[in-house]
């Protein structure tokens, strides 16, 4: 064909979307994985005949015109083959919140590069992913240098019996992200959690872009590339632009270049360590001096406190729960006592861990 033949627009635009079903493609891939290493734990034995058969005798069924049942066949048989395999590893899962290509999987894969990340829906999935077994770890965000805490983590934080094992202090630099080929001077609205917006608040303003708030920064590049026209943009990580298809319109566009958001680890069960930092979760009743009394023995012990947040303890109507961070370890004499001092004169307290915090 010449180059100016109107079918080469049309090969082109065809082998775009060819592209966009391989992504999708190789995402539901890594999910059935991941699905596969969670159901590991609940099985007695590795291999599971009967339900290898079902999902054979489905996969022909729905195989369709084109691939064929004894295509689609083989194509599962390889699929379960490569699931046992997987199962038979010592992998350790991290849940996280989001889509992939989320801030949160890059925590996870800057703790730990050998855990597989798990994508989760809610904050409420990786707690309780971790609680029942699913997940060996969770990885949640705390607060950001920028816009203060994550609400929502933090009460969930406050209610929670597992363990925090990890820190991670993660640079966050946001891009603008948009279909292929988009041009800049027509995106009119953009999508983002709404901490992301928040910390891109000057560059939208300066732009006369209108921001939409979804649920996760990955899960924006996703919906921009699947879903909405070119005059919408995304603001999410750098990778998102490999794994949803998408342009780099502008990089580093948060309103800030020391921006940072710290995420802390998440275990059933303390792990043992020479941990540098601590977490605790105290609750006082809701009257005038109660909390000054309290921080009154960090200070007299000489112990520098790091953050400290409080909200209302919901299983406790007229009591606050603090969230409180503090540099030392309980194996130090004076930390300890600190700590039995706090159990002693609040209505409530819980040490949540002592761990090691890590700035990759």
């Amino acid at each position: 064909m010449k180059p100016d033949d109107p079918r080469l627009s049309n090969l082109h635009d065809i082998r775009k979307n060819i592209d966009a079903v391989d992504a999708q493609i190789l995402r539901l891939l890594n999910l059935r994985f991941e699905y596969a290493l969670q159901t590991r734990r609940f099985k007695a034995q590795g291999e599971d005949p009967e339900r290898e058969e079902a999902v054979l005798r489905t996969a022909r069924r729905r195989a369709g015109r084109l691939a064929g049942p004894e295509f689609a066949a083989r194509i599962y048989e390889a699929i379960l083959g490569e699931s046992k395999a997987l199962q038979k590893k010592d992998l350790k899962l991290a849940g996280f919140q989001g889509e992939p290509g989320a801030y949160s999987e890059a925590a996870v894969e800057a703790w730990n590069p050998a855990w597989v990340p798990v994508a989760c829906r809610e904050f409420g999935e990786v707690f309780e992913g971790v609680r029942q077994g699913r997940l060996d770890y969770g990885v949640i965000p705390v607060e950001n240098s920028l816009e203060g805490p994550v609400t929502a983590a933090n009460e969930m934080l406050i209610e929670t019996d597992l363990s925090i094992v990890g820190g991670v202090r993660l640079p966050i630099h946001h891009c603008l992200l948009a279909r292929p080929e988009t041009d800049y001077r027509e995106i009119r609205a953009v999508y983002s959690h709404p901490m992301a917006l928040a910390q891109c608040r000057g560059f939208l303003a300066r732009n006369g872009l209108e921001p939409r708030m979804v649920y996760d920064t990955a899960g924006a590049a996703r919906k921009v590339a699947e879903d909405l026209s070119r005059t919408a943009a995304a603001i999410a990580d750098e990778r998102c632009a490999e794994l949803y298809d998408l342009e780099i319109l502008k990089a580093d566009i948060e309103d800030h270049p020391s921006n940072a958001t710290r995420f802390v680890v998440l275990a059933r069960e303390p792990e043992e360590g020479d941990g540098d930092k601590c977490s605790i979760v105290f609750a006082v009743p809701d009257k005038a001096g109660a909390l000054i009394s309290l921080l009154k023995i960090f200070a007299e012990a000489d112990i520098n406190l790091t953050r400290i947040e409080s909200r209302p303890l919901r299983k406790t109507p007229g009591q606050i729960a603090f969230l409180l961070d503090f540099q030392g370890s309980p194996r130090d004499g004076t930390v300890a006592a600190v700590l039995e001092n706090v159990n002693r004169h609040s209505a409530m307290s819980r040490f949540l861990g002592c761990y090691k915090e890590i700035r990759p």
